[in-house]
């Protein structure tokens, strides 16, 4: 009598316990949500540059366009502040109050011009680039001409200012020496990374993810909706 070969390996394999296989995708689903998190979190970074401020007498709010094109009007205060924030939504305030009486008492009206109160804070040592010691908030009365934008009210009292290509303010009294709204590594470094300057955040910047790719989020919720539906059919192969 012929005998028949043997497979090799059986005809039905036996499949896993589901409950192994969903414990194995859910972990794997679970390190992935870490390392997305993960990196998201490292990539978290802030731009070091000097933001403009508009003052109302008590607070501060973020200006939403830059000093060559804001003209003030006579008794106007405006600030100026270096500091390293992601957005607009977290950058740091003047840490003088926006009080044009007391900036400007010193400083009497005159015919054919206007004052402006300023507040220049160069910030503190930990928003400071490498070797660079920042000096100490000061105020100051720019009395110009009617028209003068507030970029020219502030050259008139914190000269040298120093700008970039795009016309925007990268040092105000000569600080900081170098760089110019670049930004700094989230990992606590103080390195800058490479990104170009001109990325640093408009004032109307919403905060918001500019990247190209789909964020963590939504990449983990699509994993879990991939996970519920392996669910869905294991337990329809175990029903049958």
């Amino acid at each position: 009598m012929t005998r028949r070969p043997v497979p090799a390996r059986p005809r039905n394999p036996v499949a896993a316990p589901p409950t192994t296989l969903l414990t194995a995708l859910l972990a794997a689903l679970l390190a992935a949500s870490a390392v997305l998190f993960g990196a998201g979190g490292a990539e978290a970074a802030g731009y070091r540059y000097w933001s403009f401020w508009l003052g109302d007498g008590k607070n501060w709010e973020y200006a939403t366009q830059g000093p060559s094109l804001l003209r003030p009007d006579d008794g106007t205060v405006q600030g100026f502040r270096f500091s390293v924030s992601e957005d607009s939504a977290d950058a740091d305030r003047p840490r003088r109050a926006p009080d044009f009486g007391a900036i400007c008492a010193g400083t009497p009206a005159k015919d054919g011009s206007k004052r402006v109160a300023l507040v220049i804070d160069p910030g503190t040592t930990a928003d400071a680039p490498d070797g660079e010691k920042p000096p100490a908030p000061r105020t100051a009365c720019a009395q110009v001409a009617p028209d003068a934008s507030s970029a020219e009210a502030l050259a008139a009292v914190a000269k040298p200012l120093r700008y970039d290509s795009s016309a925007m303010i990268c040092a105000i009294s000569g600080y900081p020496r170098t760089g110019c709204g670049e930004q700094v590594s989230g990992d606590g470094s103080d390195k800058p990374t490479d990104t170009p300057t001109a990325s640093a955040p408009a004032a109307d910047d919403d905060g918001g993810d500019s990247g190209g790719g789909p964020s963590a989020g939504l990449l983990v919720g699509i994993g879990a909706v991939l996970l519920l539906g392996v669910a869905a059919v294991f337990q329809a192969r175990r029903r049958r």
